[in-house]
């Protein structure tokens, strides 16, 4: 703590503060500048989440669904449902199902369980079973999609019975099987549907031990496991190992027998082709509105960045008024972003000659805002609604482009892309380290001046200490001198 004055009187601490203050200009103007920075390198990076977004969209935009997906409609979804890819054909087709795909599963013929119920967590040697038990080892062999699969089952008095059935759940072999308390009865069945063994059983017991299996858990005779089977169009029969099938494009599930046909109608998605399109242009004229807004408005010269000590002296809504003025023009005549934007209206405007009938945007009614005069994109909806309706592969090629021509979604994409990494360069990301981009290394270089000037100004205030501090003891000599004359004089 230091005094002064004691001699002079003067307020030393004031007069050395007051110094101090206009020591420390500089200072206050490298954190203003470093404050700006921040500021204007947060505004680049909000310019890259709407330049990500926009690349997202050109991206999806590239995908030949986003203009011939198809919507498919069922007579009687109750019985068969349907969905269409962008291959289906438009038209109307029949489905009339004869059979539906089932498991195979064998189920206990009787109760399992003797005089006393059996615990199926207790060791098998201690159940009464009705048909007795035996030990020793049994194979199960199944038919699956994947070929044949079997797996050997070692069966031993000290293991319960949930312990088997979990080893059977377990292997790999396409088997579920449990057991019903209340039936007291197994139930095994296969995990897929169909008929893989056209010669027999989709589920066969071998080994010593098959004893086990028939006449302890007295699983009978083999159900189920057949095919699903399907007239198309009235002339082509079809059958499926289960109740869901792809043909011409449709992806059909079967949920019930039919008496009478079902019939399928499949037409063009120009509702979700017209919304993606709509979407795309939307995120467009967002962008450049914000961007043609940031490098259109000027600096407001009038007001700096607050400092530490200029912000303490004012309340919050006061630091807001102030810092919404400080903050425009972050962007003002940005040469990477006035650039994107002409990039891109360009890239709109060119022309893409693909085998297609249209090789202009304006062909299938979407144009610039002339009222405005903006950059903005205007939807003649009908008329893209019309033109997606009449040949969507010609829309698709305009926009996807065709073999080494790229469309409209490329360029856009890749003019998105380039303007976000001159950004990157520049502003960088969260992600990245301040040398990695130029205004982090600008920034920690101005961190690194101002972090020697305080050590300057800290060294500038000791010098004052010292100085006024040598001004007290010589005036406190004198004091004490002129104080000995006059006491000598009397």
């Amino acid at each position: 703590m230091r005094v002064g004055g004691l001699a002079t009187g003067m307020d030393i601490d004031s007069i050395v503060k007051d110094l101090m203050t206009a020591e420390r200009i500089p200072l206050d103007k490298m954190e203003q500048e470093k404050t700006y920075l921040t500021w204007q390198r947060n505004a680049y990076r909000e310019v890259n989440k709407q330049l990500a977004e926009l690349e997202k969209l050109a991206m999806e935009m590239k995908y030949q669904s986003s203009y011939n997906n198809k919507i498919a409609s069922s007579s009687n979804p109750e019985s068969v449902t349907v969905n269409a890819n962008s291959n289906a054909g438009n038209g109307n087709y029949s489905i009339h199902v004869t059979q539906l795909a089932t498991q195979a599963y064998r189920v206990s013929d009787g109760s399992i369980s003797g005089t006393t119920k059996i615990d199926p967590d207790g060791k098998l040697s201690e159940q009464d079973f009705a048909n007795g038990f035996s030990e020793g080892s049994f194979t199960i062999k199944t038919h699956t999609k994947d070929g044949e699969k079997s797996h050997t089952f070692e069966i031993t008095g000290d293991k319960s019975l949930n312990d088997v059935l979990q080893e059977m759940n377990n292997a790999d072999i396409g088997v579920r099987v449990f057991y019903e308390e209340s039936s007291d009865k197994i139930m095994m069945e296969r995990t897929e549907a169909g008929n893989y063994n056209a010669e027999g059983s989709e589920m066969t017991f071998e080994g010593d031990n098959v004893n086990f299996l028939t006449n302890t858990l007295q699983l009978g005779n083999e159900n189920g496991g057949q095919d699903a089977k399907f007239t198309y169009n009235g002339v082509m029969e079809i059958t499926s190992h289960d109740n869901e099938y792809t043909i011409n494009g449709m992806e059909l599930k079967l949920n019930k027998v039919t008496a009478d046909p079902v019939n399928i109608n499949v037409t063009n998605d120009v509702d979700g082709a017209v919304e993606g399109i709509m979407k795309f242009v939307d995120t467009y004229n967002k962008f450049v509105e914000e961007v043609q807004k940031g490098i259109s408005e000027k600096p407001n010269r009038e007001f700096k960045p607050l400092t530490e000590a200029q912000r303490k002296e004012m309340d919050e809504k006061e630091i807001e008024l102030w810092e919404e003025q400080a903050k425009k023009g972050l962007l003002y005549n940005d040469p990477i972003l006035g650039g994107a934007l002409s990039t891109m209206r360009v890239e709109w405007y060119e022309s893409v000659k693909t085998s297609g009938q249209y090789s202009n945007i304006t062909e299938i009614g979407i144009t610039t805002s002339f009222e405005n005069r903006d950059g903005k994109l205007v939807v003649d909806e009908e008329k893209l609604r019309s033109a997606l309706t009449e040949d969507p592969e010609s829309v698709t090629k305009l926009f996807v482009g065709e073999g080494e021509i790229d469309g409209i979604a490329d360029k856009l994409q890749d003019a998105a892309y380039d303007t976000m990494k001159k950004i990157e360069r520049k502003a960088g990301k969260p992600s990245m380290v301040d040398s990695s981009y130029s205004m982090g290394r600008e920034m920690r270089d101005l961190k690194d001046e101002m972090n020697d000037f305080e050590g300057r100004l800290t060294k500038v205030e000791n010098r004052y200490w010292r100085e006024f501090t040598a001004m007290e003891k010589a005036i406190q000599q004198m004091n004490s001198q002129s104080m000995y004359l006059m006491q000598q004089f009397g």
